[in-house]
């Protein structure tokens, strides 16, 4: 490794791309030697355009590691379905409320019950918003759109406050498999498993007061409401199918890969073409799933506290997605930007980075001058420092239950093992992360948030 700026290596190789990790050398100690061997396999990738840059959160992940950005030219790059990863648009949605933590502490067990009671959590189940497969064509075709302006589900202004405005263009309902479809339909408005989770949290520190007030966090111990959750098994599917697919055809079209979970093919091809619009599906259904599940939220509130989701000022911060392949324009070129476990990061963008349940998240924004750095983009949580299998294994779930109430934070949970898999033991410290981050240039804090109260699968 060679460091050629402030939280920025170089990682030292004979051939492909450039590899960038951005990281101070307390975090750069902790990764595991499994990222860089998989950052040089896909630095080896055809078709790059510029560096493979790697977040302060990275850690190993399928092919491709979590924390990885890259770019391909438009006309002759690939599209590499293991680089955007099985949770297709996997995100983070934050929510503003005008009120403190004084006010809701009396209501917080309550208010933790009533949410996973409200929101189905955990593997396969479904949620409260039904449709038939010609409604769900149009929800992932044309995103938050339709399901505010058609179903009435959802904010209009909230649109202006979505990535992409809650719609990827392209989607195309055709290109998803009949089984990516059974799994999915069922699912809209569901939180799921794993490290998704719905968080009732505090601002703890404002570091912009200007940037804050322009977004709704204005004060000390105010509180917000964020949710991290993607396409469930909608998403899930398309990619396993399009893995297969481009397997078969990766002969065809000549394509070499070291890993052969980092297939890829032509974007341009029609395999490439189809996996982008199924893709670009996938991606719309979680907008639909996050801005359904915050309707269910602003329900929520409105029972508990007998007022208006309006007189609460629950208004949509941001919502940005961080499992995304999509062209956008750097440097005066269209390129078909790789997001795997990264957020975007662009001038005066809301950054919605999510720690542990146990340590907090993080308000950023981005900056004009730090779009050349990582093809504007940043990290998107604290990143993994062991498997779920490993803290499991360390922690039980009741003991950290336990231990979380003693701190004032109080989880629901589908299960004690799920929880166990999310101690915050396992994850990196969300505040070196964020250091990282603004030595790096990538983004800038604007407030810290901490919690109490979370439910999650």
């Amino acid at each position: 490794m060679k460091k050629i700026a402030d939280a920025c290596w170089l990682l030292e190789k004979d051939k492909g791309a450039p590899v960038k990790i951005f990281a101070t050398e307390k975090i750069l100690k902790t990764v595991e030697k499994e990222v860089f061997l998989q950052a040089e396999n896909v630095s080896l990738l055809p078709g790059l355009v510029g560096d493979v840059c790697l977040m302060p959160d990275t850690h190993s992940g399928y092919g491709a590691p979590i924390g990885t950005v890259f770019a391909m030219d438009k006309e002759n790059g690939y599209v590499c379905p293991g680089a955007v990863g099985y949770d297709i648009n996997c995100g983070m949605r934050l929510i503003t409320t005008n009120l403190t933590s004084r006010e809701i502490m009396p209501y917080l067990e309550r208010l933790v019950n009533l949410l996973y009671q409200t929101i189905p959590v955990g593997v396969g189940r479904g949620g409260f918003l039904k449709v038939n497969q010609t409604e769900l064509k149009k929800l992932v075709e044309e995103g938050v759109f339709y399901l505010v302006r058609k179903k009435g589900i959802g904010w209009e202004k909230d649109l202006e406050k979505i990535e992409e405005k809650g719609r990827i263009g392209g989607a195309d309902l055709s290109a998803v498999s009949s089984l990516a479809i059974e799994r999915g339909i069922s699912q809209l408005a569901t939180l799921g498993s794993g490290n998704h989770y719905l968080e009732i949290q505090r601002v703890d520190k404002i570091f912009d007061e200007e940037k804050g007030r322009q977004w709704g966090v204005n004060q000390i111990d105010q509180i917000t409401i964020m949710i991290h959750c993607g396409s469930r098994g909608f998403g899930h599917q398309i990619c396993s199918d399009y893995l297969k697919i481009f397997e078969k055809k990766i002969n065809e079209y000549s394509v070499a890969v070291r890993d052969r979970q980092l297939v890829c093919l032509p974007i341009s091809s029609l395999p490439g073409k189809n996996y982008l619009k199924a893709m670009a599906a996938a991606a719309n259904f979680a907008f639909v799933n996050r801005e359904a599940i915050t309707h269910q939220v602003r329900q929520v509130f409105e029972k508990i506290f007998n007022r208006s989701a309006e007189n609460l000022a629950m208004n949509l911060v941001y919502d940005v997605c961080h499992n995304i392949a999509k062209f956008e324009e750097h440097q005066n070129r269209t390129v078909l930007i790789h997001r795997k476990g990264a957020t975007r990061s662009y001038p005066d963008q809301p950054v919605i980075i999510g720690g542990s349940m146990e340590t907090g998240s993080y308000l950023l924004v981005g900056q004009e001058e730090f779009l050349g750095r990582a093809f504007g983009s940043t990290a998107h949580g604290s990143g993994r420092t062991m498997s779920r299998a490993k803290a499991k294994k360390i922690v039980l779930g009741k003991d950290l239950w336990q231990s979380l109430k003693k701190k004032g934070i109080y989880v629901k949970s589908a299960s004690w093992s799920g929880l166990a898999e999310e101690a915050g033991l396992a994850y990196k410290d969300i505040a070196d992360v964020v250091e990282a981050i603004s030595l790096a240039k990538l983004s800038k804090p604007v407030a810290s948030l901490k919690p109490l109260g979370n439910i999650k699968g």
